[in-house]
């Protein structure tokens, strides 16, 4: 039980572990659509950041989307305290970090709403600081905004879906939703881990709940 609420307790900057001052490497493309993986990204793009659990499962999820709808998917670390995390750490419950992934898309091709969709269809954001099995901090829900209007399309969507789960006997969302705050790409071999590994442990599950999001008005 000790251990239970120690994975689920979130420390503070103060407990956090120091972390590093330079990134850790990563890989250089993307072992799917073969772009640069953290740079080189199309004028107007945008990003997006979600945390639904092992990011592994998470990843691919966005990635099926396919390279004319998303530029890049990449896995990693947001939304705790310990600058420049290593996977371990993270694991740890002492840098406060969330498994997330970063989507770049571009809103012209692809709304922000679109993934949206795909965010909350894709994982149980019921489920507090767990998903399934996976149980920590690092496996929570969070929604993690780049700027206002992802912040009110995140908080639009969040309500019409608490609707449908209402409507299915499904209990709360506890997904938080705050600023992206400093996104941390993962160590290379965490990056498109379920294309480098077809059968790799996917603990993601969703609901079975369809998300209205970009059908219903407020």
């Amino acid at each position: 039980m000790f251990s239970f609420l120690k994975k689920t307790a979130m420390p503070s900057p103060e407990t956090a572990l120091p972390g590093r001052p330079a990134p850790l490497p990563t890989a250089e493309t993307h072992a799917v659509f073969g772009r640069k993986l953290v740079d080189g990204y199309p004028d107007g793009a945008e990003q997006a950041v979600f945390g639904m659990g092992c990011f592994w499962g998470a990843e691919r999820k966005f990635w099926e989307l396919g390279p004319d709808k998303v530029w890049i998917t990449a896995v990693g670390y947001a939304a705790g305290h310990t600058p420049n995390p290593t996977y371990e750490e993270v694991c740890s419950g002492h840098t406060g970090h969330n498994e997330v992934l970063l989507v770049v898309y571009e809103p012209a091709v692809t709304p922000y709403e679109t993934l949206l969709k795909v965010f909350w269809e894709n994982h149980d954001p019921t489920q507090g600081m767990r998903q399934g099995n996976d149980v920590g901090t690092q496996y929570r829900s969070g929604i993690y905004v780049a700027n206002e209007t992802q912040q009110a399309a995140a908080e639009a969507s969040r309500k019409r879906f608490q609707s449908a789960l209402d409507a299915r006997g499904f209990g709360a969302i506890t997904t938080e939703i705050k600023p992206t705050g400093p996104f941390y790409f993962a160590e290379d071999y965490h990056q498109q881990y379920l294309h480098k590994v077809p059968h790799g442990y996917c603990g993601l599950g969703g609901t079975g709940v369809s998300c209205p999001v970009g059908v219903a008005a407020e």
